[in-house]
């Protein structure tokens, strides 16, 4: 897995300014304010950084924006990083500016942070944190990353205290990264679920269950799915049980497919190779029951995915086929491409009859149709429970992570009429991300609160975020952490 950035801690010490070597960081008000750090810069580097504040370049730029010298006259730093920040930024901005940092950086070498006087300093250190990372694991070439990260602050111990949690967050969204990341010829069904039973050494309960189980249970339509594959398919269960006990537990649910070709509904070749991510929503899950048990949350969380792999094959399952799910409807596969919700269904209906959570969400990479509706900046969010879904999307926005609620309504299920069955697995191009949600409702016992994110457009991108570079994003595991604490840790 790849390791968080270093963070160390300490009281402001001016005369060791000049000597850092490496890079530094100072932040500057937009009115041009230096607070002691900054003067004692501006008096090394010969009033540099006052002319830098006094020009037009300073006044057009935004809060939270960068300018890096490089090689200041009177340091011996390779760069120094000047950023625009109000002291009182709101967190967004202030998460902002670290992620600056963090792309300033470049991953190498060590960076002194002088932010004695910012309230939201460990905001700016959860911001450079997320932006800082690379997945690495299959170059030859030496890693970019490197160095260490020092912060000054004039109360070094309470910003240790308060960066904690959000550090646990990001490292939850950097396992969420690689899992997403990772190819499927290394990200196998075993290996997933064998890197999922590895986080019992840090309090978790993990349950892997094999296809014999599955079979035992009833989980027809997941198995259905990978019955194509080589690779075997396992549910697995991690709970973390840092609440009252007894209490019962928030239930989150992720579709786990680690490759999918379609399965003989093939997908068209070009951009398959992005298929890997399909298992994105599982990596959430996994992520954020990372996230819980490092920062030691006062909750009960159960996270359940499903894994598979959807391949063609003369034992893979063909279009038209009828399948009975755990619940015991019976499903149409009229397109074997879309095999989420089939994975889904089950383990929704199995989280709910063996844990009996107090509400539910799922996760998954589950359509295209979502990307059309609402592009690469919001998740899509359909739920049966406004008061619930309205506390998600308060977290989410208080994250910054994009999220939009979708429409449902009986009027969607005509779509999913089977001639021959209890429903269909499709309901056709209009409306794909909704007749999607439509279809997993069937599968929420009537008094559970449940939400169901369609990640498709967000779980990974071409282009970075405010908080990631190229590639999977961790999107997801900030909200869903933020509303565990929020509405469910116990006093």
């Amino acid at each position: 897995m790849s390791t968080l950035t270093s963070f160390t801690f300490a009281e402001t010490d001016l005369d060791a300014i000049a000597a850092h070597e490496g890079r530094v960081a100072v932040f500057v008000d937009g009115e041009g304010k230096l607070d002691q750090s900054a003067r004692r810069v501006n008096r090394l580097t010969k009033g540099a950084l006052a002319r830098l504040v006094e020009s037009d370049k300073w006044a057009k730029m935004k809060e939270g924006d960068i300018v890096s010298l490089g090689y200041p006259a009177g340091m011996k730093a390779d760069g120094l990083d000047v950023i625009r920040l109000e002291r009182a930024a709101k967190s967004i901005l202030a998460r902002k500016a670290g992620a600056a940092l963090a792309k300033a950086r470049g991953g190498k070498g060590d960076l002194l942070v002088l932010c004695a006087l910012i309230r939201r300093a460990e905001e700016i250190v959860f911001g450079l944190a997320m932006r800082d990372y690379a997945f690495e694991p299959h170059k030859s070439a030496d890693s970019t990353r490197s160095g260490a990260v020092k912060v000054v602050h004039n109360k070094p111990a309470d910003l240790e205290a308060a960066c904690a949690p959000l550090l646990a967050v990001a490292d939850g969204a950097h396992m969420c990264r690689d899992l997403t990341n990772e190819p499927a010829n290394v990200l196998t069904t075993t290996n997933y679920a064998e890197r999922l039973k590895e986080m019992e050494s840090l309090g978790l309960k993990v349950e892997v269950l094999d296809e014999d189980a599955l079979t035992t249970l009833g989980m027809r339509t997941l198995l259905s799915v990978g019955q194509g594959s080589d690779s075997p398919s396992y549910v697995v269960a991690m709970r973390w049980d840092g609440g009252e006990k007894d209490a019962a537990p928030l239930a989150l649910v992720g579709k786990g497919v680690v490759f999918d070709t379609g399965g003989i509904s093939l997908k068209p070749g070009a951009g398959m190779e992005d298929m890997t991510m399909d298992m994105g929503g599982s990596a959430v899950v996994a992520g954020v029951m990372r996230t819980l048990a490092l920062r030691g949350a006062k909750a009960n969380v159960v996270g359940i995915v499903g894994i598979v792999e959807n391949m063609p094959s003369g034992k893979a399952t063909r279009p038209g086929d009828v399948v009975t799910t755990m619940k015991g409807d019976t499903v149409e596969n009229i397109n074997t491409d879309a095999e989420g919700r089939l994975v889904l269904c089950d383990v929704m209906w199995y989280a709910q009859e063996k844990y009996k959570p107090t509400a539910m969400i799922d996760l998954a990479t589950l359509t295209g149709a979502i990307i059309i509706g609402l592009g690469h900046e919001n998740a899509g969010v359909f739920s049966n429970n406004t008061s619930f879904c309205n506390d998600f999307l308060k977290a989410a926005e208080a994250e910054g992570e994009g999220a939009w609620r979708m429409p449902l309504g009986a009027g969607y299920d005509a779509q999913l009429k089977s001639r021959i069955a209890d429903m269909k697995n499709v309901g056709g191009r209009p409306a794909g991300a909704i007749t999607a949600a439509q279809f997993l409702q069937r599968f929420v016992k009537e008094d559970c609160p449940w939400i169901h994110l369609d990640i498709a457009g967000v779980a990974s991108v071409k282009s970075e975020t405010a908080l990631a570079p190229v590639g999977a994003t961790g999107w997801g595991v900030a909200s869903l952490n933020r509303l565990i604490a929020d509405n469910y840790e116990a006093e």
